[in-house]
C-alpha cells in the first residue's frame, strides 16, 4: 500500500477541490444559459402576443400620466365691448346619421331620443344633406379647420403609429377580399407625433384672432402632436386636448360600462394602448375628472363664463362616440329598453354629447349670450363598420372609410338665434368645409385669396337671404379611392379595384342603383371633373401603407362572400 504524503495529500485535495469548483462553475454557467434562453422565449412569446403593445408602453414611460389637475382658464374682459358673434363648433367623432332622433332615431328601435341635439335643431336650422369632406377622422378635421381639402397640402392619411398596418394586415389573412400591405412604405412613416398639419396652413382660429376673438380647442386634436403642431401654436390661445383619443374612464372604473369588440383587431390595439388622458397647452398628461365627456362638457361650460364678455370661438371636438366603447353606468341603466349590449353602450355614450349639448346652451343662456351665438354641430365622419352594429348610418350604404354615403353624409345642424328663425330645415348640400367661410364672413374677417379655398359662405341659404344651394361641386381623395358629387350626381372610383359606381342622389339617395355603363355620358362627365381635382393635390406628406376592403352593406362581425360589394380604404 502506498503512503500519501501529506503535501500530496493537501495537493490532491486542492485538486478535487478545483475539479469540484469548475464543475459547480458549469453548472452555474449552464443554469444561466438555460435561465436566459427561458427568458428570451418566454419574451418572445410574450412579444409575440403582445407587441401591440409597445407603443402605449413606451408612451406611458416618455409621457406618464399624472392626476387630475385643475385648468386655469383666462379671464375675459369685466364688460364687452364688442358686438361680433360668439362661435362654438361640435364636432363629434364617428356618430351615424341614425344616431341622432332628428335625423331618424332608429338606435333601441326607434326609442332612443337626443333631446339637446333636437332642441338645437328646432330652435336653428336642420340640414338634411350635411357631408363630411371625407371619411376619417383627422382630415375631416384638417379640412374644417382650414377651409380646403387637406390633400391640397398633403394631410392624406390618418396618422397611425408604426406597425399598425402590419398588425391589422396579420389579422386579416384569412379575410375573403385581399387585405394589402406594404412594409417598405410602412417602414418610412415618420412617428405618428410629427404626422401634422403644416404650420404654414391659415387655420380658423388664426383668422379669427385679427377680429378680437378669443379662441380655445377642446377635445380631440389628431393633427400633429410635437410642438410646432399643437393646438396652442396653430392660433388656439388655450387648449384642452389629446393627440388622438383615449379611454373615457379606466376599464375598471366602478362607474364604466364596457363594450369591448372581440371581432375588430383596431379595438384590441386602442384597448391596450390608449391612456385615460388630457393635456392643457404644453403641459404633459394628467387624468380627466369623470368620463372624458362629460369632462370636457363642463370644461368648455367655464371657458363660456370666462369668455362672456369678449367674442369666442369654442371648437368642442368630442372623442365619443368614437372606440373604446365605454360609458357611464347611470346612463347605461337609463337604457334598459335595449337589449344589445353594443348598442346600448353607444346609445349611452351619444346620450354624453346630447348632455353637453344642453350644458353648452344653458351655460350660453345664463350668460346671457345665447341670441348672439352661432352653434355649428356635425361630425367629422359617418359611423364605422367596426362597432358591429347595423343601422347606424341608415338610410344609407356604407360606413366610415368609405365614400358611400354612409361614411360621408352627416348630422348638420346650424343654430343662430340672431339670423336664422326656429324651425327651419334646408335640403342643399352643406359641408363641414364651409365652415371657415361661414364663420369668417360672418366675423368680418378677410377671406385669403391667395389660396385655393374650397368652402362657401352658407349663410345666406341658411337665412334665406339666398334660394337654392351652393352650387360648387364636393371632392373627397384618399389614395386610390375619390368621389365628386355635382348637381346631384355622384361618382366614386375605386383605382385599386378599377371599378367606378354612379349614382343620382335625388332619385336614389341610398345608392342602391349602380348606372355606371347606364349613363356613359355622365360618368364621362364627372369623371373628367374628378381627374382634373385629383391632379391639383399634392404629393401625400406620407404615404399609406395598407389597403384595407371595406364591404359595403355588411359590418365587421357579419359573414362575407366575394360577391359582396367592398372598396379599398389606403392608410
Amino acid at each position: 500500500m502506498v503512503r500519501l504524503s501529506t503535501s500530496q495529500k493537501q495537493s490532491n485535495n486542492l485538486t478535487i477541490k478545483q475539479s469540484n469548483q469548475i464543475i459547480n462553475m458549469k453548472k452555474k454557467i449552464l443554469i444561466t444559459i438555460g435561465i436566459l434562453v427561458l427568458i428570451a422565449v418566454a419574451g418572445r412569446i410574450w412579444f409575440h402576443y403582445n407587441w401591440h403593445r409597445m407603443p402605449g408602453i413606451i408612451s406611458s414611460f416618455k409621457n406618464p400620466t399624472g392626476p387630475n389637475q385643475a385648468v386655469d382658464w383666462q379671464e375675459g374682459p369685466r364688460t364687452r365691448t364688442s358686438d361680433k358673434p360668439n362661435v362654438i363648433v361640435i364636432l363629434v367623432d364617428d356618430m351615424g346619421f341614425n344616431e341622432v332622433s332628428s335625423y331618424g332615431g332608429g338606435m333601441g328601435n326607434g326609442q332612443f331620443k337626443t333631446p339637446n341635439i333636437d332642441q338645437l335643431a328646432a330652435d336653428g336650422v336642420l340640414c338634411r344633406n350635411g357631408y363630411a369632406t371625407t371619411a376619417v377622422c383627422a382630415a375631416s378635421r384638417a379640412s374644417l379647420l382650414t377651409g380646403r381639402y387637406s390633400t391640397r397640402f398633403g394631410f392624406e392619411y390618418t396618422p397611425t403609429s408604426k406597425g399598425m398596418g402590419k398588425f391589422v394586415a396579420d389579422q386579416n389573412k384569412a379575410a375573403v377580399q385581399p387585405y394589402l400591405y406594404n412594409a417598405s412604405v410602412d417602414e418610412r412613416l415618420p412617428h405618428r407625433d410629427e404626422m401634422g398639419l403644416p404650420p404654414a396652413e391659415l387655420l380658423l382660429p388664426e383668422l379669427l384672432k385679427p377680429e378680437g376673438y378669443h379662441s380655445v380647442h377642446i377635445g380631440k386634436w389628431h393633427l400633429g402632436s410635437t410642438e410646432k403642431f399643437r393646438p396652442n401654436r396653430q392660433g388656439f390661445e388655450e387648449a384642452l386636448w389629446m393627440e388622438s383619443g383615449g379611454l373615457f374612464l379606466p376599464e375598471d372604473d366602478p362607474n364604466v360600462v364596457n363594450a369591448k369588440l372581440d371581432f375588430d383587431p383596431i379595438d384590441k390595439f386602442l384597448w391596450a394602448n390608449l391612456p385615460y388622458a388630457v393635456r392643457f397647452n404644453d403641459s404633459g398628461r394628467f387624468q380627466p375628472d369623470g368620463h372624458l365627456t362629460d369632462y370636457l362638457t363642463n370644461e368648455a361650460v367655464k371657458v363660456i363664463e370666462k369668455n362672456k364678455n369678449r367674442p369666442f370661438f369654442l371648437y368642442m371636438a368630442y372623442w365619443a362616440v368614437h372606440t373604446p366603447l365605454q360609458a357611464l353606468k347611470s346612463d347605461y341603466d337609463e337604457l334598459s329598453y335595449i337589449k344589445d349590449h353594443t348598442e346600448r353602450v353607444q346609445a349611452a355614450m351619444v346620450k354624453t354629447v346630447d348632455r353637453g349639448v344642453g350644458k353648452i346652451r344653458q351655460a350660453l343662456k345664463e350668460n346671457g349670450i345665447d341670441e348672439n351665438t352661432i352653434i355649428i354641430f356635425t361630425c367629422d365622419n359617418g359611423a364605422p363598420h367596426y362597432v358591429g352594429l347595423r343601422d347606424v348610418n341608415k338610410p344609407y350604404r356604407g360606413w366610415k372609410i368609405t365614400l358611400f354615403e354612409g361614411g360621408i353624409h352627416v348630422p348638420f345642424i346650424v343654430n343662430y338665434p340672431d339670423s336664422i328663425p326656429a324651425g327651419q330645415v334646408y335640403d342643399g348640400r352643406v359641408s363641414n368645409i364651409d365652415i371657415f367661410e361661414t364663420v369668417g364672413t360672418l366675423a368680418g374677417a378677410t377671406i385669403p385669396t391667395n389660396k385655393k379655398m374650397d368652402g362657401t359662405n352658407i349663410l345666406p341659404f341658411l337665412t334665406g337671404a339666398k334660394a337654392g344651394a351652393p352650387s360648387r361641386p364636393l371632392f373627397t381623395k384618399n389614395g386610390t379611392f375619390s368621389q365628386v358629387i355635382k348637381d346631384n350626381w355622384k361618382l366614386l372610383w375605386d383605382q385599386q379595384q378599377q371599378k367606378k359606381w354612379l349614382f343620382d342622389l335625388k332619385n336614389d339617395p341610398t345608392e342602391q342603383n349602380n348606372l355606371i355603363d347606364e349613363i356613359p355620358q355622365k360618368t364621362k362627365e364627372l369623371k373628367t371633373l374628378l381627374t382634373a381635382f385629383l391632379a391639383e393635390q399634392v404629393t401625400p406628406l406620407w404615404d399609406g401603407s395598407s389597403h384595407m376592403p371595406v364591404h359595403i352593406d355588411k359590418h365587421l362581425n357579419e359573414s362575407k362572400t366575394k360577391d359582396d360589394e367592398f372598396a379599398y380604404w389606403q392608410n
